[in-house]
């Protein structure tokens, strides 16, 4: 798929159909992960690809009543779990380097992302899981206590492809040079 097909027909995908995925596929968009730009390249993060069908019954209690991704966690044949390492991005010999602080909630976001339409270029489906219980999270998969789960992202085969949902237009929220000043006018 071209480049600007996948960032546009990329969308969050709560419904999968039971067929794993092959291995050569899932090394490709591992690598798509690996491939993101970090904070000074500090890479502060890691993936736990998690297929155990228990495992997974156990990541979805984590997450609350009512969400809506609460499913798609024990359909998927494989829940990314994206672990962020703490104190290493946006900091230089253990100080804070930016008045937000630890970068790694960023950074770990920029190659979730990666993942996510990496997947989209494979035909797959994803979607974004942060509404769950991350410490309780941690505690199922061993993460350590300098490390903290900020993602569950379930991969699979759509079951469904849901409807395109629409974006706002450039003209609302992009300006030129001063906030304020449409970079679109309308």
């Amino acid at each position: 798929m071209e480049f600007y097909e996948v960032v546009r027909g990329r969308q969050s995908v709560r419904s999968f159909k039971p067929d794993p995925v092959p291995e050569d596929v899932l090394g490709r968009i591992l690598e798509a992960f690996r491939a993101a730009p970090s904070w000074a390249n500090t890479q502060a993060w890691e993936l736990i690809m998690v297929s155990d069908a228990g495992l997974k019954k156990s990541l979805q209690s984590t997450l609350p009543a009512g969400n809506p991704a609460t499913a798609a966690v024990v359909e998927a044949p494989v829940v990314a779990v994206v672990v962020g390492i703490a104190g290493r991005s946006g900091s230089y010999k253990g100080k804070a380097m930016t008045a937000r602080g630890d970068w790694m909630l960023f950074d770990a976001g920029i190659a979730a992302e990666h993942l996510a339409l990496a997947a989209a270029a494979e035909g797959l489906g994803t979607v974004h899981v942060a509404m769950f219980d991350f410490v309780k999270a941690g505690e199922l998969l061993g993460v350590p206590g300098d490390r903290s789960v900020v993602d569950l992202i379930p991969l699979g085969y759509p079951a469904r492809v849901p409807k395109r949902v629409e974006r706002k237009p450039l003209s609302e929220f992009v300006f030129r040079d001063r906030h304020g000043d449409r970079y679109f006018p309308n």
